[in-house]
């Protein structure tokens, strides 16, 4: 077919291996800077009013991200764009690209309008426990009204990274995000001084990170020759396979954000620092989540799109079986890890200046609970995208509500027995049921799952994982090199995770999982080309 060696001639052949590896390491660096800012939140502000007041304030415009930018909208858009530039041909495909952001622009810039307006009521409904204390509803509420606009540039940003990720351009946009937690970082320490409130620099670096990481994406949207301009004609055909596949979505995100606004209004009515601890903790579980697991959900829905608009079943059920076995090799050693080193992880990236002693045990206790759940988290991201690749949001929508109810039950008897951390065990242990869910029903989709196969690679994973860091673990570090400071503290910690990473490399290459060997294979076939 001519038009589809036209959108896809230029574009630089890559494996899904090898795509992934690119993601992953731009946003291991993005990641790195986000684990900097929640240090520099940490340092600046500790665990209290300041800190909760700003979780609240951007749990908001950050859930809506989830439907408009990151979530709903860019999952229903990249497969009907690439399945454009795969048929069609690029001009139709950047007339989709138009039409999507014109009806963005208005919808999306409606909502911040109304949250600007509607602020104090909005704080009201999801943080009602911020009432009794006027201070801090206050703060809470001036946060939210700054960071609202924040929704409409990630939107857009958002849009962007999923036009070049669809051509194939995946390391930008997977840097962009660095650019987001550059500018909060430089917010907070360069005008802390200037506020009578610094938390308010907070809310400020919000903005100006999000304008940076739409910036840094443009220039390659252009050269890739995309020209904005308005068009509403919301009755393009792509525009209603867009509104086919969103619609479903926009409820099952919906779901799960009343179940984070659950939780939220939870954490509100508990001890002062509860909302941080649990945000300081997430941030750190979502650290690998983000650098790998997101990656290849990334780099797999425009290529299992691409696949599924050929009707090329059998490089789809190869490409499934290789992308979920390299996230288990990845992701439940670091779930592991976190599990096992709660405590020393938490003391390492947290406890200094305002963060205390207390504060970094709260953290810690909080990030054992989440770790579990970081494995169902990672496997929805990478199950997720066949379905949408399919043109299926339904079923995963309906599967996302009864995980939420599933998570609210949980909460009243988790937070009863666990208090704060109640609320991360609940929703780790409904990631896992949510990710079971959407594997069974995936055949129905006509993907191969080869269940008995993966199950086994899994088993062998875990087991590798579990003894890996229980060697490093009993390596007497401590009796050596103290952890009073920054520098000694990072050695510590380095020895160890070298240590559990080398024994899980061997003991996976013992117990003939192949991810082990293909890693290697790579590594060394780098190393001595």
């Amino acid at each position: 077919m001519g038009t589809t060696e036209m959108s896809t001639a230029p574009e630089k052949k890559s494996t899904l291996v090898r795509s992934v590896g690119f993601v992953s390491g731009a946003t291991a660096i993005s990641r790195l800077f986000g684990l900097v800012r929640e240090q520099v939140m940490a340092y600046y502000f500790g665990a209290g009013v300041a800190t909760d007041a700003f979780v609240a304030a951007f749990r908001i415009p950050n859930l809506l991200r989830d439907m408009f930018a990151e979530g709903a909208l860019s999952s229903a858009f990249v497969p009907v764009f690439k399945q454009k530039l795969v048929k069609g041909t690029k001009e139709e495909a950047f007339e989709l690209a138009n039409i999507v952001l014109t009806g963005m622009l208005l919808v999306v810039g409606f909502i911040v309008l109304i949250g600007l307006i509607f602020a104090p009521l909005i704080v009201y409904l999801t943080a009602y426990g911020f009432v009794s204390d006027p201070v801090k509803f206050e703060l809470t509420s001036d946060m939210t009204r700054i960071m609202m606009v924040f929704l409409l540039i990630v939107s857009i940003s958002a849009l962007v990274m999923g036009m070049l990720n669809s051509f194939n351009r995946f390391t930008i946009p997977a840097l962009s995000p660095a650019f987001f937690n550059l500018g909060t970082i430089i917010s907070v320490v360069t005008m802390y001084t200037i506020f009578d409130q610094p938390a308010y620099t907070l809310a400020i670096g919000v903005v100006v990170g999000g304008i940076l990481q739409l910036a840094v994406q443009l220039p390659l949207l252009h050269r890739i020759g995309y020209r904005f301009r308005f068009n509403f004609n919301i009755f393009h055909d792509g525009m209603k396979k867009i509104m086919k596949l969103f619609t479903p979505m926009i409820i099952g995100l919906s779901a799960g954000r009343i179940n984070i606004l659950v939780s939220t209004l939870w954490a509100s009515f508990l001890a002062e620092g509860a909302m941080s601890y649990l945000n300081y903790s997430f941030r750190l579980m979502h650290f690998p989540l983000g650098v790998f697991a997101v990656a290849l959900g990334t780099v797999a829905l425009p290529k299992v799109s691409e696949l599924a608009a050929n009707g090329d079943t059998d490089n789809l059920n190869k490409t499934f079986y290789q992308a979920i076995n390299l996230n288990f090799f990845i992701v439940i050693p670091a779930a592991v890890f976190l599990a096992l080193l709660s405590q020393d992880i938490s003391n390492l990236t947290y406890q200094w200046g305002a963060f205390s002693e207390l504060d970094a045990q709260n953290t810690a206790l909080a990030l054992r609970h989440y770790s579990y759940g970081l494995i169902g988290f990672a496997a929805v991201r990478v199950i997720v995208p066949f379905y949408y690749a399919f043109n299926d949001a339904k079923l995963p929508m309906r599967i996302s509500i009864l995980t939420v109810v599933i998570n609210i039950l949980l909460y009243f008897p988790f937070v009863k027995m666990l208090g704060f951390a109640g609320l991360a065990a609940a929703t780790s242990i409904a990631g896992i049921v949510n990710a079971v869910a959407l594997y069974t029903f995936l055949p129905t989709k006509g993907i191969d799952t080869q269940s008995a196969r993966v199950l086994l690679n899994l088993f062998r994973i875990c087991v590798a994982a579990v003894l890996a860091v229980y060697l490093a673990k009993l390596i007497p570090i401590g009796s050596v090199i103290s952890d009073v400071t920054i520098l000694n503290r990072v050695i510590s910690m380095s020895l160890i995770f070298t240590v559990a990473s080398v024994a899980y490399l061997l003991l996976c290459i013992i117990f003939q999982v192949h991810e082990a060997k293909r890693f290697v294979a790579v590594v060394f076939g780098r190393l001595f080309k």
